[in-house]
């Protein structure tokens, strides 16, 4: 299905958990002085028009980063994440977002790599022009970022984060990412891997968390943010996870600093939350 497109959604609450997170693990990364991998495998246009286009039909963003953007008292590590977002918009007016692989792009040093796959051939084009100029450290390609995985692992340097955040509208893409993640592990079993997940009334996206729970991996974390109940209907997305396996050793302790302070501010009623688990093997 090459349906979806992620400028509807640009900047919402979901994309604030994910990219706050990304920045995270990055960060995490980039602590030591061997250079890494950034693998994406469902890549998207890589940055998205917030003043125009598919991103102001439902204006997503102002009930997700807006709510963030003039804020003074942002904890710390979220405080980072913004600033990058703003950086991103240098004259200091909300207009670009960036999608997952220019928040990498932004975080990567001279030695690091990135490696974005989409699919969707409009997207794949906007892409492959957004990161025309970064020659051989970024590679892309017009391709399914899961039958593509299998054959980076293990990347060179034996150090990588695969973000895999598939579109979800096949329900099938639920299996797909435990599969990817089975196959990935026995290539590359010290690999952080993180994953996006949808909160949806769908039986698939319910599972999927304790599906995960079960891989093989020395350690995981998983964290979601609601940002209100569930509709009288059963539809539409009430919020968002991530998912990430062998996830650096702070990441709890920041989660629990900032997941209140999310939930006070992109909660949108009294039914917002957030879980936050963590378990070593």
């Amino acid at each position: 299905m090459l349906s979806y497109r992620h400028a509807f959604h640009a900047g919402n609450h979901a994309d604030v958990l994910k990219h706050f997170i990304e920045v995270q693990l990055l960060r995490y990364l980039a602590q030591k002085d061997k250079p890494f991998w950034y693998i994406d495998t469902h890549a998207g246009a890589g940055c998205y028009a917030l003043d125009s286009g598919y991103a102001t039909q439902n204006a997503e963003y102002e009930s997700g980063i807006a709510r963030l953007w003039e804020r003074e008292d942002l904890p710390e590590p979220l405080a980072d994440y913004v600033a990058l977002v703003k950086r991103i918009n240098p004259d200091g007016q909300m207009t670009l977002y960036p999608g997952s692989p220019l928040v990498a792009s932004e975080l990567l040093r001279d030695g690091d790599k990135m490696r974005l796959f989409e699919l969707h051939p409009t997207d794949s084009e906007i892409l492959h022009e957004n990161f025309a100029g970064y020659g051989t450290q970024v590679l892309m390609q017009t391709a399914d970022g899961f039958g593509a995985l299998k054959a980076l692992l293990p990347p060179p340097p034996r150090r990588a984060l695969v973000l895999i955040d598939p579109p979800y509208e096949d329900k099938q893409d639920y299996q797909r990412v435990i599969t990817a993640l089975r196959e990935g592990l026995k290539r590359f079993a010290s690999g952080v891997y993180a994953v996006w997940y949808p909160q949806l009334q769908r039986s698939e996206a319910r599972q999927l968390p304790e599906q995960l729970k079960q891989l093989p991996v020395k350690s995981w974390l998983h964290v979601a943010l609601s940002v209100q109940g569930l509709s009288e209907e059963g539809f539409g997305m009430h919020g968002s996870g991530m998912f990430v396996l062998n996830p650096p050793w702070n990441l709890h302790a920041v989660l629990q600093q900032v997941m209140p302070y999310l939930v006070a501010h992109l909660g949108q009623d009294a039914k917002a939350g957030f879980t936050l688990e963590y378990q070593e093997n």
